[in-house]
Formats: structure tokens, C-alpha cells, sequence
């Protein structure tokens, strides 16, 4: 029986060393300048992003602003064109507006890819990333919204995103 014992307490105890994956000590107290303690966000790094977040809600507000005047003015020549009382230049004007709008929400959608980009990128800016994460797909819904002629609907969800932004910036302070 002894000698089962042993055999079976030395196995046991080579296995154990194998499986540990750092050194274990007991030492307490204050750490040496040599171990490198685990960084928090630099605060230079979320300094920049909340600058860069700051201005992405800063555009697409204005943005939303003036989407606003300019939907209900598409809507309206849209609805006189069905009626047929729309002039030919309004309706170029309009097809012109349109594509405008449309051009306007995929730089948006540019400018949300790179801001993601920017934060899963960066270190210190991983942590918020993950409240980030959808902003450029919400504003790939509206500039789809936006191709199928529902100008309004794509300003609603742009409000989403503008929602989104802003709890990164609550969140980053």
C-alpha cells in the first residue's frame, strides 16, 4: 500500500506543476517599479475619443437638423408629382435634393465605420467600444431607408445612433 502512495503523490505533484501557469508568491506589500501594473484608459487616448465622438454628435445633429427641412420639402414635391402638379424643375430639384440626402448619409455612415474602427484600434478605447459597436450600422439602415425614399424614417433612426453616441460620451467622462 506504501508503495502505491508514493508513486501516486509524486504523479499528482508533477501534474500540478505543469498546469500552473505563473509563479505563486507570498510575499506582501508594495509591488516593485519592475511588474508592470495593469493600465487604466490613457487619459490622452479618451481625451481623443470623446473629442471625436463629441463631433460626430455635433454633425449628425446638424445634420438631422437640416434632414428635417429637406425630407418635408421631398415629401412635397413627391405628393405634388403624383398629382401631377409639379413642375419639371422641381421634380430635377427634387431628384437633386435626394440625391444629395443620400450622398450626406454615407459619408455619415464613413465617418461612423472609422470612428469604430478608431476605438476597437485603439487600447484605451476598447472598454468603450462595446457601447460604440452599431452606430455605423444604424446609419447603413438609414442611408437604406434613405435609397428607398422614406427620408423621414432615416432621420428617426439617425436619432438612434445620435443616442448611441451620446451614452459613449456619458460613459467616457
Amino acid at each position: 500500500m506504501k508503495r502505491l502512495i508514493v508513486p501516486i503523490c509524486v504523479l499528482l505533484l508533477s501534474t500540478a506543476t505543469f498546469a500552473q501557469t505563473r509563479s505563486r508568491t507570498t510575499r506582501r506589500g508594495t509591488q516593485s517599479s519592475k511588474t508592470a501594473k495593469p493600465s487604466a484608459p490613457a487619459a490622452g487616448d479618451v481625451m481623443n475619443g470623446a473629442t471625436k465622438v463629441a463631433d460626430q454628435i455635433k454633425n449628425l445633429t446638424k445634420f438631422l437638423y437640416i434632414l428635417g427641412g429637406v425630407a418635408k420639402g421631398i415629401e412635397e414635391i413627391d405628393a405634388a408629382a403624383k398629382s401631377g402638379q409639379a413642375s419639371p424643375t422641381a421634380l430635377q430639384k427634387n431628384e437633386q435634393n435626394k440625391a444629395v440626402v443620400k450622398s450626406s448619409l454615407e459619408n455619415v455612415r464613413v465617418g461612423l465605420d472609422q470612428l469604430e474602427i478608431d476605438f476597437r484600434s485603439t487600447p484605451g478605447l476598447q472598454g468603450y467600444y462595446v457601447k460604440l459597436v452599431g452606430s455605423a450600422s444604424g446609419a447603413a439602415d438609414s442611408e437604406a431607408q434613405a435609397g428607398a425614399g422614406h427620408f423621414d424614417q432615416a432621420g428617426r433612426t439617425l436619432l438612434g445612433v445620435v443616442n448611441r453616441l451620446t451614452d459613449v460620451l456619458v460613459l467616457m467622462r
